[in-house]
């Protein structure tokens, strides 16, 4: 039977788990947490949910010894402001920084800047997207980029190094574990750069091969959509192997037991109809959590989980409260038990990414809703997809009217408004039954949960459009100059619900 736990109880719960789990820990022996966070990576690409081929032994491993979450999704479509909700626990809406590239404003309140003043060692390794304001909410970040990163000293007293090239963005995350305080409690935001465009030949030795790709079906079956999802699997093996030296350093260093380690991405696969899509490819994620002294190992739970609850729960895991303008719901409780119910539904955001689009989703196990609120526009992939050629593809295929219905999808417009799944019977989001009778109650129903978030969470449609940036077919700058509005604290801020 499954164990519902309301919101107005979990923190209740929490604090007699703490109590009582870890009775025996000082100040100083409070849980080491790891975020773990993939660029561009698809929910089931990887072996533990299922991917035959792709190689992933050390995430695979990671499931082995933790809990895998099977329906976990993000609060967003595209990279900074799905991580901008992440660390304010809050809906992108809500954050001032809901379009892609926008900073977090300087008040933003984040749960790291809760964990550092309650004396734990922050650090952030690898990617940044977050801007400049809640930089001093770390104690130490190590930004990598394509052109290098940032490598810290050992022993604190030599200056830090530059490290030529950061191909994958996780150069630093070793040294970062190594070279940490040894007398606090830690934090570390460790975030790839892989598998995210562009893509270079060699990530991955021994390489996948194109006979181990499976295409998904709203992509064709052609030898250079193959080879470009070939190169999209290297990355992710690259990215495991990071993973990996992560996992040994904490038994290395016997701090295993203590460590509390999620793994999620971003956002979805970097291709057409899955990155900045509110489909499963869009918005579903990976979700992984190793903890030994807590998760029982090779456990599974059905449960849904919204990246807008990790900053609640990486405060309750801490022993702290979170603030008011950190929204989310813990799911401590489910870690404690995988039957646990802490919600009912997700919601997810569609916004600006290298075009212009606005669109909300809700779902749960079974049912997913999508509101396509400019579905006079074409549902444009991100522009590095649009350059890849994936989308060439398609391109010159959608020319020869060789594609299907699916496959033909982000050229057309007018789209639906309204677009529902039922995610059991059709789990690749193929058939539209918006207009089926049978589902006519579900439609309803979830039209009412969607339009009741929307009040909740102060959401609001934008009195402008914002311009495209590049050419929707082939990807290219188109020089149109984007203009950051002004937002309120009220709009940002208006709700201190655990919604």
């Amino acid at each position: 039977m499954k164990r519902r736990f309301p919101s107005l109880i979990v923190s209740a719960l929490c604090l007699i788990f703490l109590c009582t789990i870890l009775p025996q820990q000082a100040d100083g022996d409070k849980p080491n947490i790891i975020l773990i966070i993939a660029d561009d990576m698809n929910w089931n690409d990887c072996g533990a949910y299922g991917h035959p081929y792709i190689r992933t032994p050390n995430i695979d491993r990671l499931a082995n010894l933790g809990m895998r979450f099977e329906h976990a999704y993000l609060t967003a479509n595209s990279c900074s402001p799905s991580r901008s909700s992440i660390i304010t626990g809050r809906y992108p809406h809500n954050t001032g920084a809901e379009q892609l590239h926008w900073p977090l404003p300087e008040d933003s309140v984040t749960f790291v800047e809760k964990l550092k003043n309650a004396g734990y060692y922050t650090a952030a390794a690898g990617k940044w997207h977050l801007g400049k304001a809640v930089k001093d909410h770390f104690d130490d970040i190590f930004e990598a980029s394509m052109s290098g990163f940032i490598l810290p000293s050992g022993d604190g007293k030599e200056p830090p190094k530059m490290i030529a090239k950061a191909p994958s963005g996780c150069e630093a995350w070793l040294p970062t574990l190594q070279n940490r305080p040894r007398d606090k409690p830690f934090f570390l935001w460790l975030a790839a750069l892989d598998p995210h465009r562009e893509y270079e030949k060699g990530s991955l030795i021994p390489a996948h091969s194109l006979g181990e790709v499976i295409v998904p079906p709203h992509l064709p079956d052609t030898p250079e959509v193959r080879e470009d999802l070939r190169l999209y699997y290297d990355e992710i093996g690259r990215l495991d192997q990071y993973v990996g030296r992560v996992i040994t350093e904490l038994d290395a260093q016997k701090i295993t037991n203590n460590t509390m380690v999620l793994f999620i991405s971003d956002n979805g696969r970097p291709f057409p109809r899955d990155k900045t899509s509110l489909y499963d490819g869009g918005i579903r994620t990976p979700w992984i959590v190793k903890w030994s002294t807590v998760v029982a190992p090779g456990s599974v739970t059905d449960s849904l989980v919204s990246s807008v609850d990790i900053a609640s729960t990486l405060l309750d895991i801490a022993g702290l409260v979170a603030p008011p303008t950190i929204g989310g719901r813990s799911f401590l409780p489910i870690l404690l038990d995988p039957e646990t119910i802490t919600r009912d539904y997700v919601f997810a955001e569609d916004h600006w990414h290298d075009y212009e689009d606005h669109g909300r989703s809700v779902g749960n196990q079974r049912y997913k809703l999508i509101r396509n609120d400019y579905y006079d526009l074409p549902a444009t992939p991100s522009a590095d997809a649009g350059r890849s050629p994936t989308w060439q593809t398609l391109r010159k295929l959608y020319d020869k009217n060789q594609l299907n219905s699916v496959q033909k999808a982000c050229f057309i417009a007018p789209r639906p408004h309204y677009e529902l799944f039922d995610l059991e019977e059709d789990p690749d989001e193929l058939s539209n039954l918006v207009s089926h009778p049978d589902y006519q109650g579900i439609l309803k129903k979830l039209k009412y949960e969607l339009d009741e978030w929307s009040k909740r969470t102060q959401d609001f449609m934008p009195s402008k459009r914002t311009p495209d940036e590049f050419d929707r077919l082939t990807g290219e700058p188109d020089h149109s100059v984007r203009i950051r509005p002004r937002h309120s604290k009220k709009q940002m801020f208006g709700t201190n619900g655990k919604y």
